[in-house]
Formats: C-alpha cells, sequence, structure tokens
C-alpha cells in the first residue's frame, strides 16, 4: 500500500508539473503573441508615419514646384508684355518717322510748286523751231 500511495503521489506530482508545465507554456505562447502583435503594430506604426512623411515630402516639392512655376510664369508673361510694348514703341516711332517724312516731302513739293511758278519758262526748243517747224529761213534741199 505504501508503493501504491507513493506511485500515486507521483502521478500526482507528474500531473501537478504537467499542469504548471502546461500553464507557463500557455503563458509563454500568450506572451509571445502579443510581442508579435506588439511588433506587427510598432511596425505598421513606423511604416504609415514613413508614408505619411513621404506624402508630405512630396506635397511640399509640389508646392514648390508650383510656386516656381507661378513664379516663372508671371516672369514670362512680364517679359512678354515688355515685348509687346516695346514693339507697339518701334512701331509708334516708324509712324512718326513716316508721318514726318510724308509731311517733308509734302512741303519740299509744296515748294518746288511755288518755285517753279515763279522760275520763267524756258524756251520750247532751243533751236528756234518750235514743234519741230521753221521759223524763218529754212534750206530745202537736205
Amino acid at each position: 500500500m505504501n508503493i501504491q500511495l507513493e506511485k500515486m503521489k507521483q502521478n500526482q506530482e507528474y500531473e501537478r508539473r504537467k499542469r504548471v508545465a502546461e500553464e507557463k507554456h500557455k503563458e509563454w505562447v500568450q506572451k509571445k503573441r502579443e510581442e508579435e502583435k506588439r511588433e506587427r503594430e510598432r511596425k505598421l506604426s513606423k511604416e504609415m508615419a514613413e508614408k505619411i512623411t513621404k506624402e508630405l515630402e512630396k506635397m511640399q516639392l509640389q508646392e514648390k514646384a508650383d510656386v516656381k512655376y507661378k513664379e516663372w510664369l508671371k516672369k514670362k508673361r512680364a517679359e512678354e508684355a515688355e515685348k509687346k510694348k516695346k514693339e507697339k514703341e518701334k512701331e509708334k516711332e516708324r509712324e512718326a518717322e513716316l508721318q514726318e517724312k510724308k509731311a517733308r516731302s509734302e512741303k519740299i513739293f509744296k515748294e518746288w510748286l511755288q518755285n517753279a511758278r515763279n522760275k520763267p519758262q524756258p524756251a520750247l526748243n532751243g533751236y528756234g523751231f518750235p514743234y519741230q517747224k521753221s521759223t524763218g529761213l529754212y534750206v530745202w534741199c537736205t
């Protein structure tokens, strides 16, 4: 009976140790799962933070590019406006020069007309033959 009692005690001890080992194993597995879960969450949050950071950088770069493009466009439009203004000024100068030239030519023409009226008329034909007809002696033997 002592042997049976001792075997029973050993079995109970074995069962107790087995339960303790199973409980420890369960706790270890649970802790391991929780750690893995925390690790996954940490990685996920880190990836999300990196993704958000990249998106922010991308947005900032886009904003800078937009600002630079707008500045460039504004500068280009100002240059074009200046170019058009210069072309208009040149056109006005050309118009003014043409007007001045025309006025000068008209003035010179009017002066010439005035002078032409006042000048004596030249002989019609320098040899005394007006309109190819003889006036006076003419020799028919030629």
